[in-house]
């Protein structure tokens, strides 16, 4: 497979044609695998395996600006949405366009984007966001999928015409150096009940504002991995940033859990209970960087990234609801006889529990006005994702103090 990097008017269809013509005829023995290893052992997929590897390398980039170039003003603002694959696209691309807070972004760092996949209506959803907004973009692909997903989401009608799903940067000002970073895997995706090629992958560009020029990176780090490993992934898109003033936003996963293995999670879990339900919510779930996941933040200090003033402390951008669908998705990896015990543990908060996982971080610049945007619904208060937004202005000039 091979991609032109300068493909004007090139749809995201036709920039990933070779997968579902030369990798998904093979899905149906790849999935026959148990792991990733023995997956890169079956003939079928040495021979593909340069195809897969030149789709989730190569970004697929439109741009839909209007012809009059946005002004320059003093502050920009950002906003990170993981939008839950992009199933509810036509409510979430109102939300953005009418929200008091979100009608005003000027970059979006979009994660869990799909392209081609019976879930969302086989729709190339970050190209489909970028027309609708009037915005250029760029999207990187993460994973390949050999099925439709976890959870409801294997009931999905039709079948995957792409099977593509990753993450996307938006921007209603010129973007350049785009570009992805490539994150190692926290657990082998293809041991797990929904198997996937492929791996994380933050999405790093540099954004042309009139005045100030920033290096930007939509990230997500792995839900099913270690504290230490979200803080290696972190490290690693740290590493691969340009110098200068930069942002960084996304869903970081920030659980406090080790969720590499459901015994690590089991045996968290049973350790958060004995700290006291309430104590962790409080102080732990909503303020993750205080101990379990302490390493990550000190590391964004350490390169010199703000967090505090980029983001609205102690506020939740996640409620897990034991009735909800994430329950569903949940049951793929978590025994069932773990679930009487989570309904248990919640039974003195109706069934919820809020946490923070998404964030960002900012160097060299100016950051307020920070903000979680909690669940624009549709019709009657369906969530138009399982993820609520979060946003910041940015300006030049040295950050505010905490």
């Amino acid at each position: 497979m091979h991609v032109d990097e300068e493909a004007p008017g090139c749809s995201a269809e036709d920039w990933y044609r070779a997968v579902p013509r030369e990798i998904l005829p093979h899905a149906a023995a790849l999935a026959g695998c148990r792991s990733q290893a023995e997956m890169e052992r079956l003939p079928a997929y040495r021979a593909i395996a340069g195809v897969v590897e030149a789709a989730l390398s190569n970004p697929h980039r439109g741009d839909f600006r209007p012809a009059a170039p946005a002004a320059a003003r003093e502050r920009y603002r950002f906003a990170a949405w993981n939008i839950e694959r992009g199933t509810q696209l036509a409510a979430q691309i109102s939300a953005l366009r009418c929200h008091p807070y979100l009608k005003l972004a000027d970059v979006l760092l979009i994660t869990e984007a799909d392209l081609g996949m019976a879930r969302s209506g086989n729709l190339p959803v970050a190209e489909v966001l970028a027309r609708e907004l009037g915005m250029t973009h760029a999207f990187i692909p993460c994973y390949i999928a050999l099925g439709k997903g976890s959870g409801l989401e294997r009931s999905a009608e039709g079948e995957n015409r792409f099977g593509l799903h990753g993450n996307a940067l938006l921007s209603r000002y010129p973007i350049s150096r785009v570009r992805p970073i490539p994150l190692p895997n926290g657990v082998d995706k293809m041991a797990h009940r929904e198997q996937r090629i492929g791996r994380q992958s933050a999405l790093a560009a540099r954004i042309e504002f009139p005045n100030l020029a920033v290096e930007a990176a939509v990230v997500h780090l792995d839900a099913q991995s270690s504290q230490r490993h979200r803080v290696r992934q972190m490290r690693t898109v740290l590493n691969a940033l340009e110098p200068g003033p930069a942002v960084v936003g996304g869903d970081w996963n920030t659980s406090t859990y080790d969720s590499s293995h459901a015994a690590w999670a089991i045996f968290g879990f049973w350790l958060r209970v004995m700290m006291g339900v309430d104590n962790v919510m409080r102080n732990h779930y909503l303020h993750p960087e205080r101990r379990f996941e302490r390493r990550l933040f000190d590391l964004l200090e350490a390169r010199g990234f703000d967090y505090r003033s980029a983001n609205q402390m102690g506020e939740p951008t996640v409620c897990y609801d034991y009735q909800g669908r994430a329950t569903e998705s949940l049951k793929d990896w978590v025994p069932l006889w773990c679930f009487p015990f989570i309904r248990w543990a919640l039974r003195n908060h109706q069934g919820r529990c809020p946490m923070k996982l998404d964030w960002f971080a900012t160097r060299g610049l100016e950051a307020g006005n920070a903000a979680v945007i909690h669940q624009p619904v549709e019709g009657e208060g369906y969530p138009l994702s399982d993820h609520d937004a979060v946003g910041v202005d940015i300006g030049a000039g040295r950050r505010r103090s905490s």
